[in-house]
Order: structure tokens, then C-alpha cells, then sequence
């Protein structure tokens, strides 16, 4: 029987290891639509079709999760393969300069990496003595980490610069190497069967019987095709109105998530999981609206900006990690991972390829037939109030259908 790891010593070993895992994605997601779009001059289907890699990855993940980490290999070791082939692939990047030559290598490092969020996941709450207590002020290295990456990038290059593409790939190999010094986690299945349908959590979808769970997950889905605007364009806007410090300025986002994931356990506690959730949804459309208007904003075009930016934290915090905890009270012990993966699939697989796919396309049929004297190459009002409207559809839908678990309700004061 192994010895249980020192919980200083391993809160310390998981705060870093979340920092490097997401100081990489801070290192280049946000960066890419700019460089996509100044550098190799990607047109907006093809830039929404670059960051619908990240769903790709993220459908295919299940596989690699549930077939090889669970039978095959320990963790640890897998984390350090996965970190260092992904680093090597994203340095290979900045030599694409086509979307036929960069999409299908972008697919390959989001199939690589991706995995690790789960599998960190995983082997932070196999080896946390407490894991409801410690998880969350482990995991908040991740925003801390994102903060980083996007300093790290605008601090040596500007977000045309390919170079954004190296720091993430040399990152990437530390964290691969860094994985090494994890607690030993050995598969736990060896041997075992494993069905198509627990690899891919299917027996989660028996929770689809509780209609409030099924309108949570149609909402969910539906919320993701405007919620991808933001990710998509962003970076494209931000370049066309000529901001400087952009990365750095966009970072203010991972503080305010910091900030409302501290808020988030005083909101459920109080409200319930439906208004948070309503809060959570209501915060993107309050940003769309606030992009939108910036669009023609005058001298508030800035401060709308910023409005958008630091509703980051509610509109991530009271969306995805309540509907994620919503989700874990719902599923009984045996098919609390088949949900959790369910739901991930939905988020992050195919809504974040539905939404992201959507996104470039309305960036693309938005383009201006030349740009103005200012530099603008798009109607940008119309692109940020397209999922302004979509957000505000999918609110009612959740107010009227959605009601709060009862074992919620029993449990509150």
C-alpha cells in the first residue's frame, strides 16, 4: 500500500502544476485570432474554424482518457507524454503560414492537450485528503497561470508575433517534465473491460429523464453558440481599434474570475443554484450588449470595454462551475464521472465547435466592403449584438423551464 503524499508538499506540486497547464492556453488563445487574422490574414470562417480545434480536441479527449489513462498508463506519465509532444507540436505552428497547413496541426495540439484538464482534474482529487476544500484554492492557480501567459507574451511580443507559439511550446515541455513529480497514479481499470458508452459517459444520459436536468444541458449547449463570440473575435476587435497592451489589458478578466470564484460558494449558498445560474447567463448577455454599444461608443467605447472584460469572472464562475457542481448533485457515486464528462463534452466538444464555427461565420459575413478610415474592417455592432440576442433567448428559456434540485432546496438554511 503506497504512502499518502505530504498535503503541503502536493498542494504546493498542483498549484504549480495548474499554473504551468494554464499559463500555456493564456499563452496563445487569446493571441491567436490576432495573429490568424494580421499575420497570415486568415479570413473570420477560417479563424472561427481555428479555434473550433480546441472543441475538437475536447471530443475527442474522452477517448484518450477513458481508453489509455484508465487501463494502460500511470497519469503522471501520460501528463509528461501528452506535455511534451503537445509543446513540440505548437512550436511546429509558426511554420504553418496556410489554413490548410495550420488547421490540421492546431487539431493535433488541441487533441494532445486537452486531455491534460481532465486527467489533472482527476489526480488532484484522487490524492487531495480534501478534496471539496483544497481543489478550489488549487485550481485557482489556473486564472493566476492564465494572467501569466498573457503578460509573458505581451512583455516580449506583440499578439501578431508568432513567438506566442514558442513560449506556449517551451511551457508546455516544462510542464511535461514538471508532471513527473506528481504523486504516482497507476490506471485503475487494468485489465478491465471498458465499454464505448463509459468511455464517452453515456450513462450519464439517464439524468435527461429529470426535465430540469435536460432544459440545464439544451441551455448549456445553446449558451455556448454565443458565448464563443467573445474568444473568436475579441482579439480581432481589440486589434482593428488599434489597443495597445491588449493582452495585458485583456488579462483583468482571469482577476475577476479570481474575485467571483471566491463570491460563487456565498451566491449558491443563498440563492440556489437557479439564480446563479441566471446571473451567470444574464452577465454574457450584459456583455454582448456592452460590446455592441461600444462599437459606436464615442468616448465610452473604452469603459464599455472594460465593462465586458471584468464580467469575465460571473459570466464563467455562475455559468460553468455552478452548472458543473449542479451537475455533481444530481449524478448519484456511480455515474458522477459520466455526467462530469457529459457535461464537458457538451461545453467544450460540440458547443464549443457549434459556437465557435457560428462565430467565424458571422465575423465573415460582417466584413466591410473596404475598411473605414479608422481601420475597422467590420460591422462590429452587428457582430456583438448577434449573440446579445442569442444569450437574452436562451435566459428565458432557462427561467421558465429550469427549477432548482430538491436535494439543493432541502440542504439550504
Amino acid at each position: 500500500m503506497s504512502t499518502p503524499p505530504n498535503q503541503p508538499a502536493l498542494k504546493l506540486q498542483l498549484s504549480v502544476f495548474m499554473f504551468l497547464q494554464y499559463f500555456i492556453w493564456g499563452a496563445w488563445y487569446v493571441s491567436m485570432g490576432t495573429y490568424l487574422f494580421a499575420t497570415l490574414k486568415f479570413d473570420g470562417a477560417q479563424i472561427g474554424l481555428a479555434y473550433g480545434a480546441f472543441a475538437i480536441g475536447a471530443m475527442i479527449s474522452p477517448f484518450l482518457v477513458g481508453l489509455i489513462a484508465d487501463r494502460f498508463f500511470a497519469s503522471e506519465k501520460i501528463l509528461c507524454g501528452l506535455g511534451i509532444a503537445s509543446g513540440v507540436v505548437m512550436c511546429l505552428l509558426p511554420r504553418c503560414a496556410t489554413f490548410a497547413s495550420f488547421y490540421p496541426m492546431l487539431i493535433l495540439y488541441c487533441a494532445l492537450y486537452v486531455p491534460t484538464l481532465a486527467l489533472g482534474n482527476s489526480l488532484s482529487l484522487t490524492h487531495l485528503a480534501n478534496a471539496k476544500a483544497d481543489f478550489p484554492r488549487v485550481k485557482m492557480l489556473s486564472a493566476v497561470g492564465w494572467i501569466a501567459g498573457l503578460f509573458g507574451v505581451g512583455s516580449i511580443a506583440s499578439a501578431e508575433s508568432p513567438t506566442q507559439f514558442y513560449i506556449a511550446g517551451a511551457a508546455s515541455i516544462a510542464f511535461g517534465l514538471f508532471s513527473l513529480v506528481l504523486p504516482h497514479t497507476p490506471p485503475t481499470k487494468t485489465g478491465a473491460n471498458v465499454s464505448l458508452g463509459e468511455i464517452l459517459g453515456l450513462d450519464a444520459l439517464a439524468l435527461l429523464k429529470k426535465p430540469s436536468f435536460a432544459i440545464f444541458i439544451v441551455c448549456m449547449f445553446l449558451i455556448c453558440i454565443p458565448l464563443y463570440f467573445y474568444f473568436v473575435n475579441l482579439g480581432v476587435y481589440l486589434t482593428q481599434l488599434k489597443w495597445t497592451s491588449m493582452l495585458e489589458k485583456t488579462s483583468l478578466a482571469q482577476v475577476s474570475d479570481v474575485i467571483f470564484f471566491l463570491l460563487l460558494p456565498i451566491f449558491l449558498s443563498k440563492f440556489g443554484y437557479k439564480v446563479t445560474i441566471f446571473l451567470g447567463i444574464a452577465c454574457w448577455v450584459a456583455r454582448y450588449f456592452a460590446l455592441g454599444f461600444s462599437a459606436d461608443g464615442g468616448a465610452a467605447q473604452t469603459a464599455l470595454i472594460f465593462v465586458a472584460i471584468l464580467l469575465h469572472g460571473a459570466c464563467y464562475d455562475f455559468l460553468f462551475i455552478a452548472g458543473q457542481l449542479y451537475v455533481d448533485e444530481e449524478a448519484n457515486e456511480r455515474i458522477r464521472g459520466a455526467a462530469q464528462g457529459l457535461i464537458a463534452f457538451i461545453l467544450w466538444g460540440i458547443g464549443g465547435f457549434a459556437g465557435t464555427y457560428v462565430a467565424g461565420k458571422v465575423l465573415a459575413a460582417h466584413a466591410l466592403a473596404a475598411p473605414t478610415a479608422a481601420g475597422i474592417a467590420h460591422d462590429w455592432k452587428s457582430i456583438w449584438f448577434t449573440p446579445a440576442w442569442g444569450a437574452l433567448a436562451v435566459l428565458v428559456v432557462f427561467v421558465i423551464f429550469f427549477r432548482n434540485p430538491s436535494k439543493a432546496a432541502d440542504e439550504r438554511p
